[in-house]
């Protein structure tokens, strides 16, 4: 799985799976563009695995709910690469709010992250690649967006939408030469789920519903996610790719 030549934006790629998929992609051979929000520090240590790969990096800080600084991060890529040939929308937030106390802000701060940003970004991005003539797009949902998930109604319809999405712009995309596809992560050791997995009973319930009973490493999804980026993938569009130890089984 070569991506030599290739440039990628990944967004939130300061920790967890967007740092995991970053490194993976410049062990490949693509140039990284390492988006961040409040971690300049972290994002500086992807960036030096990226160049660790002798591939070449920018770090970009942009608030994914800021349509404004989604357009200007896809015009600073391209300033700076030339070019994107992949783009990666990872970046996403998992509040747990009971939907009966669910505010507006908790509704909007959610739907902004996930939805409207991971949309703005579809858009922006794939006008310059429709003037390549090529590109590829990779979004990554959820199980949540597949069986629902208690306490996070607003994140599973988000992520459920993010499938929808795929499953739309694959289609109307193709004519241009872009491939959209999706990958849905089940439970991942991440920062973002750390307090849910800081219960031990709570984890261990977790893990008991996988089928092959753990849950799964950040480099996991990035392996999933570095195929769909490849010519290995090349006949692959409108795909939701699984990656769930087996904890939700949906074509």
């Amino acid at each position: 799985m070569q991506l030599a030549g290739k440039v990628a934006l990944v967004t939130g790629a300061q920790q967890g799976i967007g740092r995991a998929i970053a490194i993976e992609c410049a062990a490949a051979g693509a140039d990284i563009a390492v988006n961040w929000l409040d971690d300049e520090a972290a994002a500086r240590e992807v960036a030096a695995s990226v160049v660790g790969h002798n591939r070449r990096t920018i770090t970009i800080q942009a608030d994914m709910a800021k349509l404004d600084e989604v357009r200007e991060m896809v015009a600073a890529v391209v300033a700076e690469f030339g070019a994107i040939d992949i783009l990666v929308n990872n970046a996403g937030v998992f509040p747990r709010v009971d939907f009966l106390s669910m505010t507006e802000a908790d509704w909007d701060f959610v739907h902004d992250v996930n939805l409207k940003g991971a949309v703005g970004l579809c858009r922006f991005a794939t006008e310059k690649m429709r003037a390549q003539r090529s590109g590829n797009v990779i979004l990554v949902s959820s199980t949540a967006g597949q069986r629902g998930e208690a306490e996070h109604a607003h994140y599973a319809a988000t992520k459920g939408a993010l499938i929808s999405l795929t499953k739309s712009l694959a289609p109307e995309l193709a004519k241009d030469g872009i491939r959209v596809n999706c990958v849905a992560p089940g439970w991942v050791e991440t920062d973002m789920v750390r307090g849910t997995f800081s219960n031990a009973a709570q984890r261990s319930a977790i893990e008991a519903a996988i089928p092959l009973g753990r849950v799964g490493r950040p480099e996991e999804i990035a392996s999933a996610i570095l195929y769909l980026a490849s010519d290995l993938s090349s006949f692959v569009t409108g795909e939701i790719l699984n990656v769930n130890g087996g904890a939700v089984l949906v074509g």
